[in-house]
């Protein structure tokens, strides 16, 4: 379990990446008090977290019912990763983690960003939300691996709070220059991570196919 919970962590955390978070999370509350940074930052984050848990617990339903294998899942999850770890080198915001422009004129005219697009898509967005499902993967039905998924998120979460929060200081030591070179090297690593998943989903594939029998590939 220590494995899984360090492999877990280090995609987690990558896919979510705290650091980044902060400067968009700075330019999104500009103007606002500090309190008001404060609650938008917790809020965000616990509403993030509960949809992130509801796919930990339910996601492996949600592709049985729809008759999605892991395999076919880790091969669309590996790939959607992998397009995450393009935009993060190349230090641009994509549709898999950004707004549109309609979408953050909504934003700035609510005030509240919390919901949108802080909690969706910044935090639990779709390479997010394909992770902690990928994490799960086969043996969704195991007490440990759900504990060890559940306490990586936590950490992740903690982590992305205390980048929002801290927002501010950040982007004063780092600047946007230093944010960015944070990013491309975790991006690096996130785009090895993401072909890993499409050659074990490959693997996975195979290995199924050959020990089908022709009634169940008719089916």
């Amino acid at each position: 379990m220590w494995d899984l919970f360090v492999d877990s962590l280090i995609i987690l955390f990558v896919v979510v990446d705290p650091l980044g978070l902060a400067p968009i999370f700075a330019a999104l509350t500009q103007g606002e008090s500090p309190s008001a940074k404060r609650r938008l930052a917790i809020r965000g984050t616990f509403i993030a977290g509960a949809i992130l848990l509801i796919f930990v617990l339910v996601g492996d339903s949600l592709l049985s019912a729809l008759g999605i294998g892991m395999p076919a899942f880790q091969i669309a999850g590996g790939l959607l990763l992998f397009l995450l770890a393009v935009d993060m080198v190349f230090a641009r915001q994509s549709g898999i983690r950004s707004t549109t422009e309609r979408e953050h004129r909504e934003a700035e005219a609510k005030k509240d960003i919390s919901v949108f697009p802080l909690a969706i898509p910044l935090i639990a967005g779709p390479g997010a939300l394909t992770t902690v499902l990928l994490m799960v993967g086969e043996q969704g039905d195991d007490p440990a691996v759900i504990g060890t998924v559940l306490a990586v998120l936590v950490v992740v979460l903690l982590a992305t709070l205390a980048s929002l929060l801290l927002s501010t200081r950040l982007m004063a030591f780092m600047g946007e220059t230093g944010a960015n070179v944070v990013s491309r090297v975790l991006g690096v690593i996130l785009a090895a991570l993401a072909v890993q998943f499409v050659l074990d989903g490959w693997q996975a594939g195979f290995s199924y196919i050959e020990g089908a029998t022709p009634q169940m590939l008719t089916l």
